[in-house]
């Protein structure tokens, strides 16, 4: 593990808790359940590496469709676990963010999220971020709206005048996208953010993921030559 080349900003998509369910013969939210022990060892093993930045991929804006019987147990399985949660990350310097359309969460959801980000607002290890109720066309078409309405020029529109009205205007772009589960897509997720991301795909179900699997997504990263569209260009 080259300590000087550690990606400053991971992404993750967390996929497999269902299918991983339906291997121990379980409903859906099983598998969600038991996803917890993932989400702890990746920002541990994110903190024990010295990232910066991760971003876990909760639920999209897509997900509202699913049966209200896993949308309302997963809802509720996300206050149970800020509530435990929380002394560990305040413990481990984790500063918890949130992006997505938060108004279309539970009542009890906000608040349990607004009171673990006032809670940890002064860490400064790491920061997670839960995007939550999240999608990057959502997003996307709400940053052209923000624009719209402060009267943004048409001809004054060009890539650094749209990251200020992005949901991400105060993270870096990742440098690493680690998906679960064998897919190979990104789901509308960070679309505008992942440019020049480097991809990391595992058949690996999300909630046997742990610490070893994250160094190796690292460690694969750390292997790769990133030139960002011009030849010759590496960092």
């Amino acid at each position: 593990m080259d300590e000087k080349h550690i990606p400053r900003h991971v992404a993750v998509v967390m996929d497999g808790n269902g299918r991983w369910a339906q291997k121990q013969k379980q409903k859906r939210i099983f598998g969600h359940q038991h996803a917890m022990t993932a989400v702890r060892e990746t920002v541990e093993a994110g903190t024990e590496l010295g990232v910066k930045y991760i971003t876990l991929y909760t639920f999209s804006t897509e997900n509202w469709n699913r049966p209200k019987e896993e949308v309302d147990g997963i809802m509720e399985l996300l206050v149970r676990t800020i509530q435990s949660e929380t002394p560990q990350l305040k413990k481990n310097g984790v500063r918890l963010e949130v992006i997505g359309d938060m108004g279309r969460l539970p009542e009890l959801s906000r608040e349990k999220l607004q009171g673990c980000m006032a809670e940890t607002s002064g860490n400064d290890r790491l920061v997670l971020v839960l995007a939550l109720s999240y999608s990057s066309r959502w997003e996307i078409g709400e940053a052209i709206r923000k624009m719209i309405a402060a009267g943004v020029k048409p001809e004054e529109i060009d890539e650094e005048s749209i990251r200020p009205y992005l949901t991400t205007k105060d993270y870096p772009d990742p440098d690493l996208l680690i998906r679960t589960g064998g897919e190979l897509r990104l789901s509308n997720f960070l679309l505008w953010q992942m440019a020049y991301t480097e991809f990391y795909f595992t058949e690996k179900l999300w909630p046997d993921f742990r610490k070893e699997d994250f160094r190796a997504a690292v460690e694969a990263f750390q292997g790769r030559q990133r030139r960002f569209g011009k030849t010759g260009e590496q960092k």
